[in-house]
C-alpha cells in the first residue's frame, strides 16, 4: 500500500512539473524572442533554409530614444506614477481591510466579496465616470490626477486581498496590545503590519506591475503632458509609422527591465509570504483521527 501510495506521488509529481514546464516555455518563449529581437536577431524566412541574423547589436536601445522622443522622460513618469498609486491604493486599501476585519457586522465576508466582484469589472465600464470626476476636480492630465485614479482602480482589488490576510492574524494579539496600554496606532505599526509585512510587499508588487502595464486609465485622463509607458509603446504601432521590430523590442525590453529588478530585489520577501500561507494551510487543515 505504502509502495503504491509513493509511485502515485511521483506521478504526480512529474505531471505537475511537466505542466509547469510547458507553462513556463509558453510564457517565457515570446520574452526570449523580443530579447533576441532587440539585439537585431531575428529569423531570416526569406532563405532556405531559415538563419538567424548574426551577430547581435545593443544598436537598437540607442535608438528607442531617436524613435520616440520623449521615451526617458515617459519612463520616468511612469515609474512616478506606478509608485505614486502603489503607495496610495495599499494605504487606503490595507486601513479599510484593518476596518472591515475587525468590525462586528455579519456581512463583512459579502462586503469584502463584493469588493472582489468590484475590481474584476472592466476598466471601460468606470473608465468614462473616472475621468469626469477627474474633470471635475481639475486633476485631468495632471501628475497628482493619473496616481488619484490609478489607486481607484487598484484599491478594490487590495482591500479584498488584505481582508483575507488580515483575517488569519489572531485578535487576541491586538487585544492584549491594548491591554497593556498601546494605542490602535502603536498596535497598527508595532503588531499587526510586521506580521503582514510579507503579504503587503506580495501585494504592493502586484499592484505596482497592474499599474505600470495600465493601458486604458492614462489613455482617458491624460492628453499630452503625462504620458506614461504603456502609452509611449503603443505608438510604436500606429498604422501610420513603420514598425521596426528591433527597436520596438527595444522598448519592449527597458519597459520590462524595472518589473524584474523589482521582483529579483523582492525575491526573499515573496518567498517567505508563500512560505508562510503553506504553513497557515497546513495549519488549517484537519487531523486525522487515525494518524494518532
Amino acid at each position: 500500500m505504502t509502495r503504491r501510495w509513493r509511485a502515485r506521488v511521483r506521478r504526480s509529481n512529474r505531471i505537475k512539473r511537466t505542466v509547469l514546464a510547458l507553462a513556463a516555455a509558453a510564457f517565457t518563449l515570446p520574452v526570449l524572442w523580443t530579447l533576441l529581437a532587440s539585439f537585431g536577431m531575428h529569423p531570416q524566412t526569406t532563405r532556405l533554409p531559415p538563419a538567424w541574423t548574426f551577430p547581435p547589436s545593443a544598436a537598437s536601445f540607442g535608438e528607442v530614444g531617436v524613435a520616440e522622443a520623449g521615451f526617458w522622460q515617459e519612463l520616468l513618469a511612469s515609474t512616478g506614477v506606478s509608485v505614486g498609486a502603489t503607495a496610495l491604493s495599499v494605504l487606503i486599501a490595507f486601513m479599510g481591510a484593518y476596518s472591515l476585519s475587525r468590525s462586528r457586522m455579519r456581512q463583512k465576508d459579502m462586503i469584502a466579496q463584493a469588493f472582489l466582484v468590484l475590481a474584476s469589472i472592466p476598466v471601460m465600464a468606470y473608465a468614462i465616470p473616472l475621468d469626469i470626476t477627474i474633470r471635475m476636480v481639475r486633476l485631468h492630465d495632471t501628475f497628482i490626477g493619473t496616481i488619484l485614479a490609478q489607486a481607484a482602480a487598484m484599491a478594490p482589488l487590495a482591500l479584498a486581498v488584505f481582508y483575507g490576510q488580515l483575517r488569519q492574524i489572531p485578535v487576541a494579539v491586538e487585544e492584549a496590545a491594548l491591554l497593556d496600554g498601546a494605542g490602535i496606532v502603536r498596535t497598527l505599526t508595532r503588531i499587526v503590519v510586521p506580521m503582514n509585512a510579507a503579504g503587503c510587499a506580495a501585494t504592493a508588487i502586484v499592484l505596482f506591475a497592474l499599474s505600470w502595464n495600465s493601458l486604458l486609465i492614462p489613455m482617458v485622463v491624460t492628453t499630452s503632458h503625462v504620458r506614461t509607458l504603456p502609452l509611449a509603446l503603443s505608438d510604436f504601432f500606429v498604422s501610420d509609422r513603420e514598425l521596426e521590430w528591433p527597436t520596438a523590442a527595444a522598448a519592449l525590453v527597458v519597459s520590462l527591465a524595472p518589473l524584474v529588478a523589482l521582483i529579483a530585489l523582492a525575491h526573499r520577501t515573496l518567498e517567505r509570504f508563500f512560505l508562510g500561507t503553506r504553513q497557515m494551510e497546513r495549519a488549517e487543515q484537519p487531523v486525522d483521527a487515525g494518524d494518532g
